[in-house]
């Protein structure tokens, strides 16, 4: 199986896949005279919903734990704001199916399950240091010293530069 495959059939991937695809069914009971309630679900709530599968993909493939801890806090954002947006239709005028809503709702908690478990299984020894701070690993500091700036790294030795192959870059 490949790693995209792979992916794909993560639970909270699908769950991910599962909160897109009702928020555009959410499109399909908003009244299409009213503007603001399109712009909201269209633009806003649609666009939070293809974030967290497309950012959990990236997660994935990072594999470096201060790259998908980053990741992770832009999923919970676009999926703490999906809610209070959907939630906040409830009482919007003109929508037909509010259970919908609530169905919506209530896979996005199924998904912080899933979410909180995932975040769980990042390998916190897979890391570089993240200079601001904020997606160390627990007992890593910003403040402490990158052990990587020890390593002497010699670029030309590295590439092999300085032989007679030189000529292959003119």
């Amino acid at each position: 199986m490949s790693p995209i495959e792979e992916t794909h059939n993560m639970p909270i991937y699908q769950k991910a896949e599962q909160i897109f695809q009702l928020t555009q069914g959410l499109i399909q009971i908003v009244p299409e005279e009213d503007q603001f309630l399109q712009e909201t679900v269209v633009k806003f709530m649609s666009e939070n919903a293809m974030l967290i599968p497309v950012k959990i993909a990236g997660a994935e493939g990072a594999d470096l734990y201060d790259l998908r801890m980053e990741s992770a806090a832009i999923i919970r954002k676009a999926a703490r704001e999906l809610y209070v947006q959907a939630g906040s239709l409830r009482f919007a005028e003109g929508i037909r199916d509010k259970d919908y809503i609530e169905l919506l709702r209530n896979t996005i908690e199924e998904f912080r399950l899933l979410f909180v478990d995932w975040v769980a299984s990042f390998d916190q020894w897979n890391y570089i240091k993240d200079n601001w701070g904020l997606f160390n690993p627990p007992g890593v500091s910003a403040h402490d010293k990158d052990p990587d700036q020890d390593i002497p790294f010699d670029p030309n030795a590295f590439f092999e530069f300085g032989g007679d192959d030189d000529d292959d870059f003119e």
